[in-house]
Parts: structure tokens; C-alpha cells; sequence
């Protein structure tokens, strides 16, 4: 683990402190049993806290902070299985606007996402793979401004937000970025459908067919969007690789102090020496996930060369190790580890749907392949 600094320290216990609290895992397993899939409450105590705020400059309302504090908050939530629009709105919109908007868009916009009065959504995806090179939704430049035609699924956070982003094509360059634009407009512009997801998050789609947004919807240049949208979901990217390193952690610590209390045969199972080698493992591969996943961070805030690449073997292999550890939790608790009653399921659906969301590791893979020439 890196050595904290004083406010990451203290950014660190309050995440803690908070999710523990009053966003345990229980409390996820309440709202999925009473068919809630996201908890505004929730996200009101994260603006309170001003977490929503860590990567808008200071001058808009915002902490001024990176991404080193931001996997911070990540991975406190992930541990806790918390639902919040943080990484669509805190890390994506926040991240779109600065690379993308107007100095009258950020500030317009950034401190209403900064105090959470404002949560966006990104409508990426189309299909049931990532692949950005593939949209097909179109926005057609008119006297009245661009009229949108498509559809967007698997939108995370899509009935929460009351703002979405939306990427569409304004050329037509199918199979490439180019030609791609980036859209913001108001959620009662549109009318997101919810989804039914393995984790049982908040999901929506979107069906643009007779949407008309203002000229003034669109962030960035005309076209334009690639190359900053990459910059845009490696943060997020990053992000993710974060929650899914929390929640690997708090997989491994669960399955440790449960080895540690079951008997078989009259003996603890830690006490078995297959069993020590089998978790000895796991925290090896932990250890280097962590790595791995906190150097992406510094390179993104540092602005290194290899910031790309680090994204992207961070989300991979924080996909593998969260895939291998909550499978590991599974078969280490027995039976009780197949049923609802135990956490066991909350961990592994929530691990597989972060797996695929931008991109899963195959995707990353083939992409740092080609950013190497192979």
C-alpha cells in the first residue's frame, strides 16, 4: 500500500467511518430486497462530504484533488457494496467537462456536480459489448439544433441522473471515434427505461428516436470527442478497478475470518496447510492488484506517458483478481457460500457486472496490445 498523506489519511477514515456506519452491506441487501436499486440519500451524505467534488478544481466549488484520492473513496465503497453515481458523475462528467467544455460550461456546470445537485449519466454503450468504435446513434445538425436517433443501454445510474451525456455521431465514420460528438442535456428531455441487472444496480436505456437537443447541448468540438473521451474512461476505468479491489479485499478478509472459526474434523480450516497456501495466494495477488491500481492513479495525476497503458492493465487485472477471489469465497464457505443468506452471492454479481462495464478484460487486453503494435 502507498504511504498516505495527511488528507488522504483523513479522506480514508471518513470514507470508512461513513460506509461502515451507514452503508454496510446490509444495507445493500435491504434496498435489493425491497426492489431499490439506488439510495439518493446516500449520495446526499457523499456531496455533504464533498466527495462528489475531488477532481473539480477548488475555483468551481470543488476539493482540486486526483485521482490518488478518488480510488481512495473507491475502494472504501466497494468493500461495502455501496450503489452511488460517484464514478458516472464524479469521475466521468467531471472528467468530460474539464477536457471537453467551455470555461461558460464548467462553470455553469461543474459546482452543481461538485454539491450533488447534479448527477450525470453517460450513455456509451449500445449493444452488449463495450466498444465506443461501434456507436451507431446519430445526431443530425438542424436550424433548431441536432436531432438524435438510436438507442443506448446498459446506462449506469440512468434513474438516478437527472442529466445524461450522450455520444453520437455527427459523421458518418461507422467503425472508428472519428465523427463521435458528446451531448448534455437534462434528464426530462428524455425518457430512460430502467433495466434489470446481475447486480441489481441502477440501469437504464434510452431510446432517442425524436429527440431534438439545442446547439448549446454539445461539449466539445463537432466530431471531435476521441481522443479526450479515452482520457475520460481511463479515469473511470481506474475508478472501477479501485471498487473492484475493495471489494476483493473485504471478499478475502471475509473468507479469512471464516476459515479461521469452521471446523472440520475437529480442526480450524486455517489450520490445514492447502487452505494457508490457497489464501497465501490470493493476498500475493491482492498486493499486486493494489499496485498495480495505485500507480494508474499517480501516472493519471502525474500526467506520465504511460497513464493509458497503467489504466488499462489496472481495470484487467483487478477484472481477473475480483473474478478469482469472490469464486474463491464461494467454494471456501461450502454451502452457506451458495445461498442468499450469505454475502457471498452480493460480492461475485457485483464483481462480474463491473467486470464488463467500459470494457472487460479482453477488450483491455486487445487494447494494450495495439497501443504496443502488437
Amino acid at each position: 500500500m502507498a504511504v498516505l498523506n495527511e488528507e488522504q489519511t483523513m479522506l480514508k477514515d471518513a470514507a470508512s467511518g461513513w460506509a461502515t456506519e451507514y452503508a454496510p452491506v446490509g444495507n445493500f441487501r435491504r434496498m435489493r430486497d425491497a426492489g431499490e436499486t439506488f439510495a439518493p440519500a446516500h449520495y446526499k451524505d457523499m456531496a455533504d462530504m464533498g466527495w462528489p467534488g475531488v477532481l473539480v478544481p477548488e475555483s468551481l466549488g470543488g476539493a482540486g484533488l486526483g485521482l490518488s484520492e478518488m480510488i481512495i473513496l473507491q475502494e472504501e465503497l466497494g468493500r461495502h457494496l455501496v450503489a452511488s453515481p460517484l464514478v458516472s458523475s464524479g469521475v466521468i462528467a467531471v472528467m468530460a467537462l474539464r477536457l471537453l467544455g467551455t470555461e461558460q460550461q464548467q462553470s455553469d456546470l461543474l459546482p452543481t456536480i461538485a454539491d450533488g445537485s447534479d448527477v450525470v449519466a453517460l450513455a456509451l454503450d449500445e449493444g452488449s459489448r463495450h466498444d465506443p468504435s461501434k456507436t451507431m446513434a446519430h445526431a443530425q445538425r438542424t436550424d433548431q439544433g441536432y436531432r438524435l436517433s438510436g438507442v443506448k443501454t446498459h446506462i449506469p445510474d440512468a434513474m438516478m441522473a437527472n442529466r445524461f451525456l450522450i455520444l453520437a455521431r455527427t459523421a458518418n465514420t461507422p467503425g472508428t471515434q472519428d465523427g463521435l460528438s458528446l451531448f448534455l442535456t437534462k434528464a426530462e428531455h428524455l425518457a430512460p427505461k430502467p433495466l434489470s441487472t446481475l447486480d441489481q444496480r441502477d440501469y437504464g436505456r434510452l431510446e432517442l428516436d425524436g429527440t431534438t437537443l439545442p446547439h448549446d447541448a454539445l461539449i466539445g468540438p463537432e466530431g471531435g470527442a476521441y481522443p479526450a473521451m479515452d482520457q475520460v474512461l481511463d479515469c473511470a476505468r481506474i475508478a472501477l478497478a479501485a471498487e473492484l479491489l475493495g471489494l476483493s479485499e473485504q471478499a478475502f478478509e471475509l473468507t479469512l475470518d471464516y476459515l479461521k472459526t469452521r471446523k472440520q474434523f475437529d480442526t480450524v480450516l486455517a489450520q490445514f496447510q492447502a487452505i494457508q497456501h490457497r489464501m497465501a495466494e490470493l493476498m500475493c495477488q491482492r498486493e499486486l492488484v493494489r499496485s498495480v491500481v495505485e500507480h494508474a492513479a499517480r501516472a493519471y495525476d502525474a500526467g506520465a506517458q504511460d497513464a493509458t497503458e497503467s489504466a488499462l492493465i489496472a481495470k484487467s487485472m483487478s477484472n481477473d483478481f475480483a473474478n478469482l477471489m469472490t469464486r474463491q469465497m464461494v467454494q471456501l464457505h461450502g454451502g452457506i457460500g451458495m445461498t442468499d443468506l450469505h454475502d457471498a452471492g452480493l460480492f461475485l454479481k457485483r464483481a462480474r457486472a463491473l467486470e464488463a462495464l467500459y470494457g472487460n478484460t479482453a477488450w483491455h487486453n486487445e487494447r494494450y496490445a495495439q497501443l504496443n503494435g502488437y
